[in-house]
């Protein structure tokens, strides 16, 4: 048969036998839903280091050390900040009014390129978690890892008495089988991680969906931050796993009274400031002919990208960084690059960097994050009211801080980006967006209770009837 006719097929069966899972799970305690996540975390935290140079291996993204990290972000991080969640039956008791949790059904789960073990451990865990079952649809250039991912962690559910079906992986990924798994009558949500074009067309199924769309995160070193540890943070997230993560800075701005430092500072990091001729080539390699990004520079390091555009830096060059005037689709580094590339900025004021950084997130990366480093608690107020931005980061490097790993922000690797950016949530992603909860009240008032009251008169006690109708008559002519 056609591989995209036996894709389909296998995701038709895959959903089939995901539902008739997902029934029976449905009817499973708190307390045996949490068993069977507890066993898949410490499985699948076993085989960190295993799926990490798998993914780096198959993909060529990254660095498999850091890749370890965030698998383990996703198997214990994750983990503990959901382990206690109350996600079955009865929520919440308040006086005359239940909340009751209901699981959706069947969650399609596509996953990146980019994070691919990692996206497949936290999609599963918080799925799973919310009483779903999931399906999930691997990005073809990572399909090996994400399906030894999957099995490990199927091999523990059911381990752990969870239904044989609940937990699906497509091991013939084409773009058919993906867009069959969406459309289909019985996937009730979509969890969709990637490109922009995927996360349209997940939106555009007909099938309810959170997506999010690209970052294009700019940092802003405004004059009272300390120029030392903003540059460590940003070359910290910059370099982590070669700044595949969506939340990563994309952009510096500074101003005029600290630019020098901040420059001066890059340097002694490893930052490389590309001369106006390097910029230009190496921006040749950045965006395809459809204005997309390359895959090609995703997630190498700095050496890497220069032997690729062709120019010569300093073997101890972690950064590349291109001096920056303008922002258009059209000008690559005013775009995503997830890779160690940054554009830098110099604004006038305070007001400029405002303005700029609005510009840039417009450009693209609505709704997804932005980074400040200051120590004027005023102006983070300021910036949270005007950015157009679902997450604004203070002091922490962007790719950690975003994801929640050094904030407070829910631990998640699927980051909503709010209506701004097409996205339906502006959350971190959690097992309480994948469920509905459902109001359970009782009657606390009567018709009577909404009626006007009636208006007399006075009162009528002893009166004569004639004495009644002049009354009446008295009053309806003063009204």
């Amino acid at each position: 048969m056609d591989k995209d006719l036996l894709s389909i097929q296998q995701v038709r069966d895959l959903i089939k036998a995901a539902k008739t899972a997902q029934k029976e799970y449905s009817t499973f305690t708190q307390e045996k839903v949490d068993k069977i996540i507890e066993a898949m975390s410490m499985e699948v935290r076993k085989h960190s280091e295993e799926l990490a140079k798998m993914a780096n291996e198959e993909t060529g993204f990254g660095k498999w050390q850091d890749k370890v990290i965030k698998n383990k972000f996703a198997s214990e991080i994750v983990y503990d900040s959901i382990k206690d969640m109350k996600t079955i039956g009865i929520l919440k008791e308040e006086d005359s009014l239940l909340s009751v949790a209901v699981p959706v059904g069947v969650i399609a789960g596509l996953i990146p390129s980019t994070n691919p073990t990692s996206t497949t451990i936290y999609k599963t865990l918080i799925s799973l978690k919310a009483g779903n079952a999931i399906v999930v649809s691997p990005h073809p250039n990572a399909k090996n890892c994400i399906i030894k991912t999957v099995e490990i962690l199927k091999r523990a559910a059911y381990n752990a008495g969870a239904p044989e079906g609940l937990i699906g992986v497509i091991d013939i990924p084409t773009m058919e089988a993906t867009a069959e798994l969406m459309k289909h009558k019985d996937t009730a949500l979509i969890l969709a991680t990637g490109g922009e074009a995927m996360v349209r067309a997940a939106y555009s199924s007909g099938t309810p969906a959170i997506g999010v769309g690209p970052g294009n995160g700019p940092a802003y070193i405004e004059k009272s931050a300390d120029v030392k540890k903003a540059v460590k943070r940003i070359m910290d997230s910059k370099t982590f796993d070669n700044g595949v993560i969506c939340a990563s800075e994309q952009s510096v701005i500074v101003e005029p009274s600290n630019e020098q430092a901040v420059r001066e500072e890059f340097k002694r990091q490893g930052g490389y400031f590309l001369t106006p001729e390097q910029s230009e080539k190496l921006g040749k390699f950045i965006l395809r002919s459809n204005g997309t990004m390359n895959p090609l520079i995703v997630g190498k390091d700095a050496q890497t990208l220069a032997n690729l555009a062709g120019i010569k830096v300093p073997s101890d060059a972690r950064v590349l960084i291109s001096e920056q005037s303008t922002v258009s689709k059209s000008n690559p580094y005013s775009r995503e690059k997830l890779t160690t590339i940054l554009a830098f900025y110099v604004a006038e004021n305070c007001e400029k960097a405002c303005e700029r950084a609005i510009e840039l997130l417009m450009n693209e990366g609505k709704g997804h994050t932005m980074i400040i480093h200051t120590e004027n608690k005023e102006l983070v107020k300021e910036f949270a009211l005007k950015k157009p931005v679902s997450r604004l980061l203070i002091n922490t490097p962007g790719s950690l801080g975003g994801i929640g790993g050094s904030t407070k922000l829910a631990p998640a690797l699927t980051l909503g980006c709010g209506a701004v950016g097409g996205s339906s949530t502006s959350d971190n992603i959690t097992p309480m967006n994948l469920l509905n909860i459902k109001k359970v009240g009782w009657g606390i008032k009567e018709l009577e209770d909404f009626k006007p009251e009636c208006k007399t008169v006075g009162s009528l006690e002893g009166m004569s009837i004639e004495d009644l109708v002049k009354k009446v008559l008295a009053e309806i002519s003063k009204r």
